[in-house]
């Protein structure tokens, strides 16, 4: 068989006249609905409007034009069946070969901030992903092309041979079902976000891929990064790389994790992570203050680690990190000097990530998490505490500089690995200790790495004691005040222990598990 009759209706018009001129050439009819209809002939293309195949005008402002028999009985008629030959002598109808459609823009519509229900109503588009599954439904006859990428490889094909072949209609009949469910997920999720339901009963979500990766986590596991549409500025995905080789699954993970850290921060901050934990996190007056802080906190572990900031790098700044081995450097922005310093080396990944130098009140977002047969949905870890949620159970009050501290800890130890310990002083983590099975270990982790610095730091605590031993601890290294979620039904071991050794805790009654 051959490509005969093509119907073409775009919103997307990229490389659409060209692709249809082509077409004629080859001695394919165009059929074609609305603006494209218009912008084919006003180029020269010949065309005819779907009215004249259908009998019927359009109506109801083009919400009904491609709905009819003669469109869909021309897409689902299969060809080798002499009764739907039949019928389709009977009726007068002819074939349709190829269809060419992509949708309303809908995600496009909904991501402007001002955008009414009505207007991401009307942007529903019905007819188009009608005609896309009728076709794709009926791949073993018909064409169907969703994405423009793939309009010169039809061509190359029907140049050949007057049609495609049954493997290429079959990958594009794959894609029209993966964009028309991408398309559908989109309108459920904006529908059910409109009548408040937050977990419908059944979860619907639709990513688009960035890129292939070289590997996942390890280089026998295959992976790929894909983002969701109308992703939020200051994220990963948003993220544009001004210099360096290709992200890794291991450097996204990490990036992320960097990311979400230093957004806590409105005042110039910077994060230098390993391995999706924190090894230093500094805060200043500028962003290098802030930077030789992060790096003083662990000057080993931040070797080959990733850092993120939330000011541009400037000159100096850029000096002093280009004097380390760095995988990655985020900031919002970076200097022409600072840019220059840091690509002198090849692959290091500069990202450019917007928005993270305007720190603003964050709104919860659905989290997935896949287990084996399944996920978990859960909003993000967004709660932020201020000295006024703070109580104080012990006979000593922390100081006021010790509140400072003990806030910051607190915002750094909601990011760090389950069971976590987090030791600050000074503006900067001095210790953290991250994963252990339980909190005695990660508080020894923290001690033994903040060493001397332990003496008169503060002590952050992502769940509350549920025994006397690590205030116990606390107590032998100096450490002055403790912040921790309480409600343990043991709180008063820690308590006691706290007032025989002068320190003050203060409780959130939030917890902040991280696994």
């Amino acid at each position: 068989m051959a490509i005969r009759r093509a119907l073409i209706s775009v919103s997307d018009k990229t490389g659409i006249v060209e692709f249809a001129s082509e077409l004629t050439k080859l001695g394919v009819q165009i059929i074609s609905t609305g603006g494209t209809q218009s912008l084919l002939k006003d180029k020269g293309v010949p065309v005819i409007g779907i009215s004249e195949v259908t009998g019927f005008p359009e109506i109801m402002d083009g919400r009904v034009k491609t709905l009819h028999p003669a469109v869909h009985s021309g897409l689902l008629a299969v060809r080798d069946n002499e009764e739907h030959q039949a019928s389709m002598k009977e009726l007068g109808l002819d074939y349709i070969d190829l269809v060419v459609v992509n949708l309303y823009p809908f995600a496009e519509t909904i991501a402007k901030p001002d955008v009414t229900y009505e207007d991401a109503i009307e942007n529903i588009d019905i007819g188009g992903p009608t005609m896309l599954r009728s076709a794709a439904k009926n791949h073993a006859f018909v064409t169907v092309v969703v994405d423009a990428a793939d309009y010169n490889g039809v061509l190359e094909e029907v140049r050949a041979g007057g049609d495609t072949t049954l493997d290429t209609r079959k990958r594009l009949a794959a894609k029209v079902f993966r964009h028309t469910g991408s398309y559908d997920a989109l309108i459920s999720d904006y529908l059910s976000k409109q009548v408040g339901e937050t977990y419908p009963e059944r979860y619907t979500v639709t990513y688009e891929k960035v890129q292939d990766l070289r590997y996942g986590e390890n280089p026998h596991q295959s992976a790929a990064f894909y983002r969701k549409p109308n992703a939020a500025a200051g994220s990963i995905t948003t993220a544009e790389q001004l210099h360096g080789k290709e992200l890794s699954y291991n450097n996204i993970n990490d990036a992320n994790s960097a990311l979400l850290i230093v957004k806590e921060f409105s005042e110039p901050a910077v994060v230098a992570v390993k391995h999706m934990n924190p090894c230093g996190v500094g805060i200043g007056t500028n962003v290098l203050e802030a930077y030789q802080k992060a790096y003083a906190a662990d000057p080993t572990s931040i070797f080959g680690g990733i850092v993120a900031a939330n000011r541009t790098i400037d000159e100096a700044t850029a000096q002093l990190l280009h004097e380390i081995f760095l995988e990655i450097v985020i900031a919002p922005d970076f200097s022409p000097e600072a840019l220059e310093i840091l690509s002198k080396k090849k692959n290091i990944r500069l990202l450019k990530v917007s928005g993270l130098d305007q720190a603003g009140e964050r709104k919860p977002e659905p989290v997935i998490t896949t287990v084996e047969g399944g996920m978990l949905v859960q909003d993000i870890d967004v709660h932020q505490i201020t000295e006024a949620d703070l109580t104080v159970v012990t006979e000593r009050k922390p100081t006021e500089a010790e509140l400072k501290q003990l806030l910051f800890g607190w915002k750094v130890v909601k990011h760090v690995k389950s069971n976590a310990i987090v030791l600050a002083a000074d503006d900067m983590t001095v210790g953290v200790g991250a994963g252990q099975m339980n909190r005695v270990g990660s508080a020894k982790i923290a001690i033994e790495q903040a060493g001397e610095k332990a003496k008169g730091s503060v002590m952050a605590s992502d769940a509350y004691f549920p025994k006397g031993d690590t205030l116990e601890l606390a107590a032998k290294a100096g450490i002055t005040a403790v912040i921790h979620p309480g409600g343990s039904i043991n709180d008063a071991l820690s308590i006691q222990v706290a007032n025989e050794n002068g320190i003050a805790i203060v409780t959130t009654g939030i917890r902040h598990f991280r696994h």
